[in-house]
């Protein structure tokens, strides 16, 4: 591979390691600051939102280091490899992302097991205001008549029940559309190091 693709792939290793390294400090932020209420599970205490976080950026930052690895080795398996494993986590991490933010007003829940969940968060009888039946500033103050009291676990295994075929071809059409792009970028740099080569000859 000639100069260019090679500096392409690490200037994507630097872009997902940076990413890696945010939603590590993400992770960290929410075990620290949120304790117990990120947990997924009743059942397994340790599935938490934040451990997952940190398992991620963590697999992020190790493979995007692979990356560069096999740029600078100029090794295409690897790289292929690379490409492969890095867009299907990116993929992952936005979705994840997104329902993170929106699961609350989209499901009309509060908290993993009920509301109250949100006490121990903030020391105090409040809720944040997309908790709220109606929003607007400040509402997680008010009256807990005015909060959704549905716990949100239960909501989002639900709707993750009722759409797990849709989420299966999803998932099957995301993972095929990186492959191919993987093996796009795969081709031109083959191309590109073809006409590096017919020029220096």
């Amino acid at each position: 591979l000639n100069y260019c693709c090679i500096a392409a792939v690490e200037f994507a290793f630097l872009q997902y390691l940076l990413g890696g390294c945010g939603i590590l400090g993400v992770g960290i932020w929410l075990s620290v600051t949120q304790g117990n209420f990120a947990t997924l599970s009743s059942s397994l205490p340790s599935l938490s939102a934040a451990n997952l976080l940190i398992a991620v950026g963590t697999i992020i930052m190790v493979i995007g280091c692979l990356g560069c690895v096999g740029a600078v080795k100029e090794s295409r398996p690897l790289l292929l490899a690379f490409f492969i494993l890095l867009l299907l986590i990116f993929f992952l991490e936005i979705l994840s992302i997104m329902l993170f933010f929106i699961y609350q007003d989209e499901f009309r829940c509060c908290g993993v097991t009920n509301h109250t969940d949100w006490f121990e968060v903030y020391n105090a009888t409040r809720v944040p205001d997309s908790c709220c039946l109606e929003y607007s500033d400040n509402c997680g103050l008010d009256n807990p008549g005015t909060w959704w009291t549905a716990p949100c676990y239960e909501r989002v295994k639900d709707w993750l029940n009722d759409n797990l075929v849709a989420l299966w071809i999803f998932a099957l059409c995301t993972a095929l559309t990186q492959v191919m792009t993987a093996l796009k970028i795969n081709d031109f740099c083959n191309k590109l190091s073809h006409v590096f080569d017919i020029k220096t000859a």
